[in-house]
């Protein structure tokens, strides 16, 4: 049985074409985040931007997993699939990336030392404020950096790799990523650069490593390293509770200016000899492919504009 003409515009030999799986995935997202703050604006109208940050990065990276969830249900996949499997949270992958984080924004900060652009001037804080304030912290970037890197390098790199291929795809999410600090407050073109870079950088990662808990480990460790540790920008925000006090000086291509390390020239030497190191530390691609472990799902759907010799086939080949 041959596929009609609309058939072939929504199908392809396998299931729903990545594109319109992209596109049904990003407007249930949009419009379940649009209701969300709406509620968010009616229940917490007199709150402070700290609750507001919070309750709404809680709301994020809940409507990101459940949108993911329900696209895994359409599909017959799980977030595992997607690059999250929820059995190693915590476990060797993640730790590894803190490692890898802190060291290159210590790294980082080294260098901007030897330049002359970077001066630890203190201690900020002591007693049992220096425990408190690195827990919240740590619990305020690995909600950060899971939202942001399931966000962009989870359900939206998979679906968009199974159509373009992976790089094509690492290329969009990264941009993608770079772009949505645009908006950040004095955001430079180095920093935004650099942001683009950092999403290549972990887009590798996830290739070699096979899901996403090493650039959240990455992630998080590099923002709590900048934020909490040495007390500089993250992204144009110097925020209280940091550990140690810190200045800048110098020009901004080297000192990054208003945005912080991230904005220096340096950060791109730093990133792209991370990227290296890691190139040559994961020799192996771990990442899924469009057909790993596929289930009931979409499978009824297909076996509609499918002969079902070849959906018989297919399975057995999954399975």
């Amino acid at each position: 049985m041959e596929q009609t003409g609309i058939q072939r515009v929504l199908f392809n030999e396998r299931e729903l074409r990545s594109g319109w799986r992209f596109a049904i995935f990003v407007s249930a997202l949009v419009g379940l985040t649009a209701a969300g703050n709406l509620v968010i604006a009616r229940l917490l109208p007199q709150a402070n931007e700290i609750v507001l940050f919070f309750v709404r990065e809680v709301m994020d990276l809940c409507l990101i997993l459940f949108c993911s969830w329900m696209m895994g249900r359409f599909e017959g996949r799980n977030l595992a699939d997607y690059g999250l499997p929820y059995r190693r949270i915590f476990g060797v992958q993640f730790w590894q990336g803190i490692a890898f984080g802190f060291g290159a924004i210590t790294v980082l900060l080294v260098a901007m030392r030897l330049a002359g652009v970077f001066h630890i001037t203190g201690r900020a804080l002591s007693g049992t404020d220096v425990l408190l304030w690195a827990a919240v912290y740590a619990l305020v970037f690995f909600l950060v950096a899971e939202r942001e890197e399931f966000r962009a390098r989870g359900y939206a790199q998979f679906t968009l790799a199974s159509g373009i291929g992976f790089w094509p795809a690492a290329i969009l999410t990264s941009a993608f990523f770079a772009v949505s600090h645009i908006s950040n407050q004095g955001e430079s073109w180095i920093g935004v650069t650099n942001a683009g870079i950092f999403g290549l950088v972990t887009c590798l990662i996830l290739r070699r490593s096979g899901n996403l808990w090493m650039p959240i480990g990455l992630h998080l460790a590099f923002d709590w390293g900048e934020t909490y540790f040495y007390g500089v920008a993250n992204s144009g925000h110097v925020e209280p509770g940091h550990l140690l006090n810190s200045a800048m000086s110098g020009p901004n291509w080297l000192a990054g200016g208003s945005v912080g390390p991230e904005g220096s020239i340096l950060a791109t030497v730093v990133l792209v000899a991370l990227a290296i190191i890691c190139a040559i530390w994961l020799r192996d691609n771990r990442y899924p492919s469009s057909t790993h472990r596929r289930r009931k799902g979409l499978l009824a759907t297909r076996a509609k504009v499918l002969p079902n010799s070849v959906v018989r086939a297919e399975d057995e080949a999954g399975s």
